[in-house]
């Protein structure tokens, strides 16, 4: 009996104490606090991550341009298709001259052409425009390049690349292309010089009869020294 009366005591006490502590903890709000901190530290679930499309602003940004040009229009750059003087190639046959045969002119002989194509020219008059050019091997073979007078191509010659015509004795025509930088007949002469078998030493006059157009007087070298 004595064992159950302090059983209920003990009981009766503890409930007493729980009531009390319950009392207190209400007095100072701790059962709110304790809600709060446990519904703060619980992590929320975190939505997936997604990924915004990166936008790029596009501005327009105006150039600075010098004080100098700054009123003239823009320039518009564009491209310029350049047409190139052309003439149509041509085959020559094998009759024409051997060049293992060729021969060289003495001084001589080339002087005595370049006097004969003097005394043409002068008999020429000057209506037109002339000049006196004697044949070296370079013109004749090999590049068939044909350098003219640098002078005369400044005075009346075009200042851009032309188709120049040559016209023979018998009035035949050869177009040949004139490079005005380089003051020379290039695409043209070769058939030329090999249609009238031009040797080293040959003295040729050109009248210029025409604005792209030259007649060509041929005085021959009469000998020469074979190689």
């Amino acid at each position: 009996m004595v064992m159950v009366k302090s059983k209920l005591s003990y009981e009766e006490s503890r409930r007493q104490r729980l009531e009390e502590n319950k009392k207190r903890m209400e007095a100072l709000n701790l059962p709110q606090l304790a809600q709060a901190i446990k519904t703060t530290s619980s992590p929320k679930p975190s939505p997936m991550k997604r990924t915004k499309p990166r936008t790029v602003e596009k501005q327009m940004v105006v150039v600075r341009r010098s004080s100098r040009v700054a009123n003239l229009p823009t320039p518009v750059y564009k491209e310029v298709v350049v047409d190139r003087v052309m003439i149509p190639r041509k085959s020559y046959s094998s009759r024409h001259r051997d060049l293992s045969n060729r021969v060289y002119a003495s001084d001589e002989a080339r002087a005595e052409a370049m006097e004969r194509a003097a005394n043409l020219e002068s008999g020429l008059g000057s209506d037109h425009p002339i000049f006196v050019k004697t044949m070296l091997p370079s013109h004749v073979s090999g590049g068939f390049w044909l350098g003219l007078q640098v002078q005369f191509c400044k005075e009346h010659l075009p200042k851009g690349d032309e188709v120049m015509t040559l016209i023979d004795e018998d009035g035949n025509e050869y177009p040949t292309i004139y490079l005005a930088r380089k003051t020379g007949l290039s695409g043209g002469w070769k058939g030329f010089a090999v249609a009238h078998d031009l040797v080293d030493g040959d003295a040729l006059v050109f009248q210029l009869i025409r604005r792209t157009s030259f007649k060509v007087y041929i005085l021959r070298v009469e000998d020469g020294k074979k190689l």
